[in-house]
């Protein structure tokens, strides 16, 4: 009885010492102006990266002016991309008018990238163990 007694103890102290297998991530946009449509917010993958997937996403219809906190729940620790795009009339895709967006977007570094983004510019990590907080501003250019 003392041996099983004794593997049940460890077991337990195995699992309180394992890492967290998912941690919240919490992104607060700045700079969202009020211009109706719908603002999508999402994690990606490497694999998933500029592609119409995401692990996480979250959806806010007519955003108001100001600052917009999205908290994902739940996410794996690895390397993922944040993609966001106010989508003011409602298709789904980012329009682009002279080369440039049309519509307001945001990514980690996106204040400094002169071109499309390349998944080592935006990506950022999400640790085993700890929430992260990132503070993320909306590019709008027209």
């Amino acid at each position: 009885m003392k041996k099983i007694a004794f593997a049940a103890v460890a077991a337990l102290s195995c699992l309180a010492a394992a890492p967290a297998l998912a941690e919240d991530v919490t992104i607060t946009l700045t700079g969202v102006q009020a211009r109706g449509g719908q603002l999508m917010a999402a994690l990606q993958t490497r694999d998933q990266f500029l592609q119409p997937a995401g692990d996480h996403g979250e959806i806010f219809r007519d955003p108001a002016a100001g600052t917009l906190t999205v908290t994902f729940r739940n996410v794996r620790p690895g390397d993922y991309s944040l993609s966001v795009l106010h989508d003011e009339d409602g298709d789904g895709q980012m329009k682009i008018e002279g080369g440039m967006p049309a519509e307001g977007w945001a990514m980690v570094n996106g204040a400094s990238l002169r071109a499309a983004p390349t998944w080592d510019q935006v990506k950022f990590t999400v640790p085993a163990t700890g929430a992260t907080r990132l503070t993320v501003p909306m590019q709008y250019f027209r």
